[in-house]
């Protein structure tokens, strides 16, 4: 995968997608130790798995309509809104009307990078 080590400015168009489930993709924008930002992609009916991770994350629903699940909660996002993530806390997502999600996390997610 091509990263983004904290840059300045990130251009979007020079950045590829990685196909991470059937209908989801995603772009590592840019990080640092402590924080990172990534967009992913969504194909209506796309699933983001029930799971949970250390990071706090806040999303930005950027275009779309997706059924996001926290603990035992599940609301319904559109584009403009905002989910908070606690760290540790199991959460889900599924795409109603295919958009996009802008998440941040803290500290950044080794994983995406590996």
């Amino acid at each position: 995968m091509i990263s983004q080590l904290a840059t300045l400015f990130v251009d979007d168009t020079t950045l590829p997608w990685e196909q991470i489930s059937e209908g989801v993709k995603r772009k590592v924008m840019t990080y640092d130790a402590n924080l990172m930002m990534v967009k992913v992609a969504f194909d209506a009916g796309g699933i983001g798995s029930v799971h949970s991770h250390v990071h706090t994350q806040m999303s930005y629903v950027a275009s779309g309509t997706f059924s996001i699940t926290i603990a035992n909660e599940t609301r319904i996002v559109r584009a403009g809104d905002v989910f908070y993530v606690p760290s540790n806390v199991r959460h889900g997502a599924v795409c109603e009307e295919a958009g996009i999600l802008v998440d941040v996390f803290t500290p950044m997610r080794e994983d995406f990078v590996q």
